[in-house]
């Protein structure tokens, strides 16, 4: 079957998944568009030969629509990932799930009250070729039992209405949910540590930031966090186990050697580096929602746990102490202990 999808917010990601459902992703058509911006829903709809919805409640109400995609500003998630549910259509949110704890609760809690997951939420780093790679060899146990994880998320630059709390929310809750699949265990608490800063920041911003965390079952992780870097988009990733290590590989690229100098190009944004991780997340998602199963990605539960963790990240940041993310038990739902 071809799946109708309707989409909420049509900024920059919504028209980037727009033109990924419809040119890259077979068995997807986007048929509704709604937007705060009418003019700029009508410009992503039309091309595609979808129609413009009132808002967003009547998009997912929509007879053409069979699953529901929301890209727009954060504090909105909540209410239409609800109504989604109460619709029982499925809904693919990109991240966050939601912008506080309460609300990411409200969700999960309406999801197993409706007794089917229906929730997806776009953290695209599970579908990367290198961080599928690195969980085969932490799964099959060849490195031992993990220890420590190394994490580096760097951009060459970042525009003066970032924040300091956005190093967390924005750019590190990426990591924080890829760690919590890879090592299979939660993150119980948060310390953030600031260097010295980069004199290349605007002077509102702590840059960069080094984010201590501990698991569950003991493990330390340490993830740096620097958004002015300036010579590119870095993702780095080294997990130590009791037997060997695990490093997330780097994007391929030529290696080219000229004017005395061996070099390789190093990516300048996320867009270029994680497109084939984004193409394989829609084209999994359309698949389970064309044969009327279930979602396997990221689930409601792990939209919570991530911004339970951020949000306790940032308090760390602000109150400089180590915060416990204080996450509840996983409940047998979403694959916890019965």
């Amino acid at each position: 079957m071809t799946v109708r999808i309707g989409v909420i917010g049509a900024g920059w990601i919504g028209r980037e998944h727009i033109r990924r459902l419809t040119g890259t992703v077979t068995g997807a058509r986007v048929t509704a568009v709604t937007d705060i911006d009418r003019s700029r829903a009508a410009e992503a709809a039309a091309p595609v030969g979808g129609r413009v919805a009132a808002d967003g409640a009547e998009l997912i109400a929509s007879d053409d629509v069979d699953a529901v995609l929301v890209t727009s500003w954060g504090p909105t998630h909540a209410e239409h990932v609800l109504n989604a549910i109460t619709a029982g259509k499925p809904v693919f949110c990109e991240k966050p799930l939601a912008t506080t704890v309460e609300d990411c609760l409200r969700i999960t809690e309406a999801e197993t009250a409706n007794g089917r997951r229906l929730v997806q939420v776009g953290f695209m780093r599970r579908y990367d070729a290198g961080y599928r790679q690195m969980k085969q060899v932490i799964d099959s146990g060849a490195i031992g039992e993990p220890l420590v994880v190394h994490c580096a998320h760097r951009n060459p630059t970042v525009p003066e209405s970032y924040t300091s709390d956005m190093a967390a929310l924005d750019t590190a809750v990426h990591e924080v949910d890829v760690l919590r699949w890879l090592l299979d265990d939660e993150i119980v608490s948060a310390q953030v540590v600031t260097p010295r800063s980069t004199r290349k920041r605007f002077a509102h911003l702590r840059d960069p930031q080094i984010m201590l965390f501990e698991t569950a079952k003991g493990v330390r992780i340490d993830l740096e966090v620097f958004v002015n870097c300036q010579y590119g988009y870095d993702i780095q990733c080294e997990t130590v186990g009791e037997e060997g290590l695990v490093r997330l590989p780097d994007p391929a690229s030529p290696a080219v050697r000229t004017a005395a100098a061996h070099s390789t190009r190093v990516p300048t944004d996320w867009v270029g580096r994680f497109a084939d991780a984004f193409d394989t997340e829609f084209r999994e998602w359309v698949a389970r929602v064309a044969a009327g199963a279930e979602p396997t990605g990221p689930s409601a539960w792990d939209g919570y746990a991530a911004t339970a963790i951020t949000r306790a990240t940032v308090t760390s940041l602000q109150e400089d102490r180590t915060v416990a993310t204080d996450i509840r038990p996983r409940p047998a739902f979403y694959g916890g202990a019965a």
